[in-house]
């Protein structure tokens, strides 16, 4: 039978509505993250690098930029999909989570911010990065857990 026709519980709903929500964050960390290069002055500091390591260096940030795309459209446009319980499903809500979790450690323990920009409003910026990437990561786990079992 359709898993779209089944009955919901309370749960599943506020599952798929998290997941949903989580496409749209990572769409906005889409849209936010074009200001990146400019904030932290990258055509100024890649001058500096050989072409061919700077064209790697545009296109390992394009790449970044379309994975984080497509999680936000696949959970925005159709979040059941990673709640369906199939093995696949839970396969890419897990990735996904480590995706968000790497992410989170590397915050902390691999960027030396200390070099980065200062001031109250770069500090604000970062509180919100790491609370998304709390918030994605658990979003994804409990998809990658609790989809198809409730």
């Amino acid at each position: 039978m359709d898993s779209s026709l089944q009955p919901t519980t309370r749960f599943e709903d506020v599952l798929r509505w998290a997941v949903f929500a989580a496409g749209l964050a990572q769409i906005l960390l889409c849209m936010a993250s074009l200001a990146i290069p400019r904030i932290l002055h990258w055509r100024e500091d890649l001058a500096q690098l050989r072409p061919l390591t700077r064209q790697v260096f545009w296109t390992y940030a394009a790449y970044i930029l379309g994975t984080n795309g497509a999680f936000g459209l696949v959970s925005s446009l159709a979040p059941q999909w990673l709640l369906d319980g199939t093995g696949l499903a839970r396969a890419v809500a897990g990735f996904i989570a480590v995706y968000w979790g790497a992410r989170l450690a590397v915050q902390f323990f691999y960027f030396d911010r200390r070099s980065g920009p200062q001031g109250s409003p770069f500090k604000l910026a970062e509180a919100v990065l790491v609370t998304l990437f709390i918030g994605l990561a658990a979003v994804y786990t409990a998809a990658a857990i609790l989809g198809g079992r409730l």
